[in-house]
């Protein structure tokens, strides 16, 4: 048999439970490739190696007296570090919460370890999920498998890079305003941001709670959807997750879409587009159309993008996400204050005032307190309604333009990116251009809606390139599908040049 490694989940699921290879195997090849690997990537915060070598004993017992595995039996699967674990530590990256120790497990991870999934450990990502690059988390930046010079994006960067180097059979990461779907695109995986209210936030630390959404980043589209079909549902644990009956997202993965309208977004062919990306996004509407497709272009007016005098690019839905999401990490990230959570200052300190101010000063990297005091800013009194209140009627009027544009079409394509991976530090000291890498993937949070990013092929320095698909809520399946349907046109995706010797 060829390397473990080498299969897909899906592929490696159906040799565990074939008898082909045991998990134990299993979770040992994947375990050996992380000693070898992530010295140099930066992947995982933490490595569960007794607790994964115990379930997959576990599983291989299960199988040999006959017993169900599962869906999932056996896969060796990685966590972003912001999702709690009753096991190990919940950093969320941040030195605020190095050393927290979660009381329970998400919902996401208690459904995956349900299905029979061996947990390896959690991943790095920008603290508490505050960036697009993987450069802001508190420990080490991770690196991309295809150049290590070069970010993973983010915030999920260390789950995309683990998934792209096989140092996992996939991962889950959460997205804000396209923290799964941009570090899938800079790492030639498959990212997906499910509906908002489709997967539990039960157990997510909490960044921008109206915009937070667990999801999976996998090789392929087929992986991504087994892994959705395992964590979406209805939790009462959570007050925003709908009751709605979870389809079977693969049963019907390859059956062929009848009539399907692609609507291709005018204003993301923006003049901040690389030409490279331009073209892909262009051979994936051809791709489309010769699969029987009617594609037709559709506008989202207040997800246009502009360069003013300065040169300086601008959009609605960046303006709109980054209120919306400061203000609510504001609030959220209050409850970090040496006291309730986090560390506490050993200094010496007059009063509680002074405890918090340290504590805080000392725990939080500069994103997240540029974060805080813009939201806090935000609203204040005298600015609620100048900059909050006025957010939130944008991010209506961004809602109803995707509500047009499905009254036509049942999908949207448009780059995932406006660039391919860049090189550590050449964003860090101008945060308008780092926030400006989630200009195509912020407005699907807004609004509420599911995406997903596709590998598209190389560019000419040999970096992926993403595309990405939008569809209505709770549209997931057709989502899939049609995702399936270009992956199968486009080909299989390639291996970055640092996966390991297996």
């Amino acid at each position: 048999m060829a390397s473990l490694r080498q299969l897909s989940a899906l592929g490696l699921r159906k040799a565990i439970a074939a008898g082909e290879v045991s998990a134990l195997e299993a979770a040992r090849e994947y375990l050996g490739a992380i000693d070898e690997l992530d010295g140099q990537l930066h992947c995982f915060n933490q490595v569960h190696r007794d607790r994964a070598l115990e379930r997959a004993g576990a599983i291989d017992r299960k199988r040999a007296a006959g017993e169900p595995l599962g869906p999932l039996g056996g896969l060796p699967l990685a966590i972003k570090d912001n999702i709690c674990t009753a096991y190990g530590k919940t950093t969320c990256s941040s030195k605020i919460l190095a050393d927290f120790h979660s009381p329970y497990d998400a919902t996401a991870v208690s459904r995956l370890e349900a299905a029979g999934a061996v947990v390896l450990g959690k991943t790095n990502l920008d603290e508490f999920a505050m960036g697009s690059s993987t450069e802001n988390s508190g420990f080490a930046p991770t690196r991309n498998p295809w150049d290590v010079s070069r970010v993973p994006g983010g915030s999920s960067g260390g789950s995309a890079a683990a998934a792209a180097a096989r140092l996992c059979a996939a991962a889950l990461g959460s997205d804000t305003g396209g923290s799964i779907r941009q570090p899938a695109s800079f790492c030639g995986v498959v990212g997906l941001k499910p509906t908002y209210g489709r997967v539990s936030r039960y157990g997510l630390v909490a960044y921008g709670s109206s915009l937070d959404q667990i999801g999976p980043i996998a090789r392929n589209v087929g992986d991504a959807a087994l892994l959705l079909s395992v964590i979406a549902g209805h939790d009462g644990s959570d007050s925003t997750s709908l009751d709605r009956p979870v389809p079977d997202y693969l049963a019907e993965l390859d059956k062929p879409l009848k009539n399907l309208r692609v609507g291709l977004v005018s204003e993301f062919h923006s003049q901040s587009l690389w030409p490279e990306i331009r073209q892909a996004v262009d051979r994936c509407a051809e791709a489309f159309g010769a699969a029987g497709a009617a594609v037709t272009e559709v506008s989202l007016p207040h997800s246009r993008i502009d360069a003013g005098p300065d040169g300086i690019l601008s959009s609605y839905a960046v303006a709109c996400y980054y209120v919306v999401a400061m203000a609510e990490a504001s609030s959220n990230l209050a409850r970090y204050d040496g006291v309730h959570y986090g560390h506490r200052t050993a200094k010496p300190v007059k009063d509680i005032i002074e405890l918090y101010c340290r504590s805080r000063a000392e725990g939080f990297g500069q994103e997240v307190k540029r974060r805080i005091m813009l939201g806090t800013y935000a609203l204040s009194a005298g600015y609620y309604e100048a900059y909050y209140l006025k957010a939130l009627k944008v991010r209506r009027l961004i809602k109803n333009d995707f509500d047009a544009a499905f009254a036509k079409c049942d999908v949207l394509l448009g780059p995932t990116t406006p660039e391919t991976a860049f090189p550590l530090g050449a964003k860090t000291a101008d945060p308008l251009t780092m926030y400006l890498s989630d200009v195509y993937t912020i407005s699907a949070n807004l609004a509420g809606l599911p995406g997903i990013s596709v590998p598209a092929g190389l560019s000419r320095e040999n970096l992926p390139i993403g595309v990405q698909l939008l569809s209505g809520a709770f549209n997931e399946p057709v989502l899939l599908r049609a995702a399936r349907l270009l992956e199968v046109a486009l080909g299989p995706a390639p291996a970055p040049p640092l996966a390991g010797s297996n």
